[in-house]
């Protein structure tokens, strides 16, 4: 089996984890009885890991039928690891925080999943795949468009229904607005930082097929096919 297969596999049998991991993370949610678990699509952890079900689902159809990922391909999956990142980032340290205050945060199998093992996972496993593309650099600014967009429908219904998802966004919950404003920055911050790093991992990692060679694979099959066709004559 060609690497490029073994990866797609990869990639189809990471989605089908994620979905387990997100159906079982609905339903211990609901188990709760409380208005967090009833507003299961508003967190951005779990709307940035159907995207990246979708995005996988995507990529390991591409990695059977192509030698390399399109760019198109290559930047959808950057932004969305780097909002699946960041949401773990953020999670870890909402746990961190409560633990000194001594609050207790239950954290399911499937929270650690989709927080923490499979996005660190899919980075990893992208940067080791042959033919994957270097992004570029407009991805750090571009990854900021979905949290901010994501921010605004939240704090539009956070009041309507009484609850937000993080703490920081609720005015109930934080100093005042200067609180809110430093921490929403620091998120966008990381955000960036994320994407930047992906942006620089995609540029150095040596499993990255040489463009060229790919090319020239290309235009064999190519030249190939037109010397089958009827009435083509052949070159050889």
């Amino acid at each position: 089996m060609k690497a490029r297969n073994t990866f797609g596999v990869l990639r189809l049998v990471t989605a089908v984890v994620l979905v387990v991991a997100l159906v079982h993370r609905l339903f211990w949610g609901l188990s709760s009885q409380t208005i967090a678990g009833r507003n299961f699509l508003a967190y951005l952890t779990v709307e940035s890991n159907i995207a990246l079900v979708v995005v996988l689902i995507i990529g390991g159809i591409l990695a059977f039928r192509r030698d390399d990922d399109p760019r198109w391909f290559s930047i959808a999956l950057s932004l969305v690891l780097t909002w699946t990142t960041t949401a773990g980032l953020a999670f870890a340290l909402i746990v961190w925080q409560a633990g000194l205050r001594g609050i207790r945060v239950d954290v399911p199998w499937s929270d650690q999943v989709l927080h923490f093992w499979l996005p660190v996972f899919t980075a990893l496993a992208w940067t080791l795949t042959p033919g994957h593309r270097a992004v570029p650099w407009w991805i750090v600014p571009a990854s900021l468009a979905f949290p901010i967009a994501w921010g605004a429908v939240t704090l539009w219904r956070g009041p309507l229904i009484g609850w937000y998802p993080y703490y920081f966004l609720d005015p109930r919950q934080v100093s005042g607005i200067g609180e809110f404003l430093i921490t929403s920055a620091l998120a966008l911050a990381i955000f960036a930082a994320i994407a930047a790093i992906l942006a620089l991992i995609s540029r150095i990692s040596p499993a990255k097929v040489d463009r060229a060679e790919a090319k020239a694979r290309r235009s064999r099959r190519a030249a190939l096919t037109r010397s089958r066709r009827p009435g083509t004559a052949s070159t050889t």
